[in-house]
């Protein structure tokens, strides 16, 4: 889908900050609702959109068990 979205797991990743995972979101939610920039009276869905789907990130990887490291 989003070819710019990186793998935020290891092995892909060793480390992973809030602001990747809002990257991540950022483009996912901008494919999704194809905005870049959303009109005035979109931007708060827009950005609550981004902070669920960045916690959801956040939950995910939390909650991974990568095995065979």
């Amino acid at each position: 889908m989003c070819r710019s979205i990186r793998t935020l797991r290891p092995p892909y990743a060793e480390t992973v900050t809030e602001a990747d995972m809002r990257a991540a979101a950022l483009q996912y939610v901008r494919k999704v609702s194809g905005f870049r920039d959303p009109a005035a009276h979109n931007a708060a869905a827009f950005e609550r959109a981004v902070d669920q789907v960045t916690a959801a990130t956040n939950e995910l990887l939390s909650s991974l068990e990568v095995r065979g490291r």
